[in-house]
């Protein structure tokens, strides 16, 4: 018969507090049984092991909340479900990271501004204000296109092309493109970011490179995975990078930062900078204009041509300045080339100083 366990035995056995086992049992996360003489709660290994998953959980920053629905599809033998929760988990926690590093760096600059001098008001207002308006940018994106429900589709939409304005015109072309720039070495590591299905990725696998991919759709990496299972994926988004720093020898994203406003898109450089390794390349596949006045022009000419469902498209998201990304590398000290491969969609290669 199975050995039962009071709660200052369970408490001793996990290293935690009566206390704290009382409170997991009041939220509904734990249900001993009692004994039917002294109502004394009596725990079972199935019990310790529950507490032991919900301690790990809490552990890592998992809301109470969170943890009873991790624990609810655990019952079910929904491994999916789990992994989807505790990767919600791990890029909450990389997003609140790169909040406390940005929160870091204000703190010095302030510091520095008192070096030899009186507080400048001035100058810590503007600090503090950089830094609440990063953090804004970086909460503010949303989902508009619900990708998850593009997910099944998504292959054979960019596949078969559409009539009309054809955005996904030379997609095969773009991906080639980025591999042959990027030249990928065997063993090299690699980030795809909005990796989609996977399908730039998956050329990259083919050459001998080991990659990783992020993307902020569930559906999309689950369908990703299953025809990529060597891949690394993780659930994010540009804009906070679930990786650490410098992980990488190349970063690579197609047709997914024209989704980002245009004062989000150097945040997610400097994303794809933080993450990447001294030397490293970066190449940007997306839908773009070469200037503002490029853009303004095009749009001009839509107009004349009667094609207003093609300006509601392009006005639906956010093509890129491509004179704007290519500057913002060069001030950083970044080789750059570029490329145009149709009206709307440009590569841009971009290799950091080693």
């Amino acid at each position: 018969m199975e050995q039962r366990m009071h709660i200052r035995q369970l408490a001793e056995k996990l290293r935690t507090s009566p206390r704290a086992i009382r409170f997991y049992e009041e939220k509904g996360l734990i249900s001993p049984e009692k004994d039917p003489h002294n109502r004394y709660r009596l725990f079972s290994e199935r019990d310790a092991w529950r507490l032991q998953t919900i301690l790990a959980l809490r552990e890592v920053g998992m809301p109470v909340r969170a943890v009873k629905r991790v624990l609810e599809v655990m019952d079910k033998g929904e491994n999916s479900g789990v992994r989807r929760y505790l990767e919600l988990q791990r890029s909450a926690m990389f997003f609140e990271w790169i909040r406390l590093r940005e929160m870091i760096v204000t703190l010095d600059g302030m510091i520095d501004s008192l070096e030899d001098r009186a507080p400048d008001r001035e100058d810590i207002y503007r600090l503090t204000e950089r830094s609440k308006r990063q953090q804004d940018r970086r909460l503010k994106w949303r989902d508009r296109w619900n990708f998850d429900r593009q997910a099944a589709s998504y292959d054979q939409r960019v596949s078969r092309g559409a009539e009309g304005f054809d955005v996904h015109r030379d997609y095969d072309t773009a991906l080639d493109e980025t591999l042959r720039v990027i030249d990928p070495q065997p063993g090299e590591k690699g980030l795809d970011l909005g990796t989609g299905t996977g399908n730039l990725a998956g050329r990259f696998l083919a050459a001998g490179a080991e990659m990783a991919g992020v993307d902020q759709s569930w559906e999309m990496l689950r369908r990703c995975r299953e025809k990529h299972p060597q891949m690394v994926t993780r659930l994010g988004n540009l804009l906070a990078i679930p990786f650490f720093d410098q992980s990488f020898d190349f970063v690579v994203t197609s047709y997914a930062l024209h989704h980002l406003e245009e004062d989000q898109k150097p945040l997610a450089l400097e994303e794809m900078h933080r993450v990447l390794k001294p030397g490293g390349r970066i190449c940007i596949a997306d839908l773009m204009f070469t200037t503002e006045e490029a853009r303004r022009d095009y749009l001009r000419d839509l107009s004349r041509a009667g094609k207003e469902y093609a300006i509601a498209m392009i006005e639906d998201e956010y093509y890129a300045d491509r004179s704007r990304l290519l500057a913002w590398f060069e001030a950083r000290g970044y080789r750059t080339e570029a490329r145009q491969i149709n009206e709307i969609l440009h590569l841009v290669y971009a290799v950091q100083p080693g």
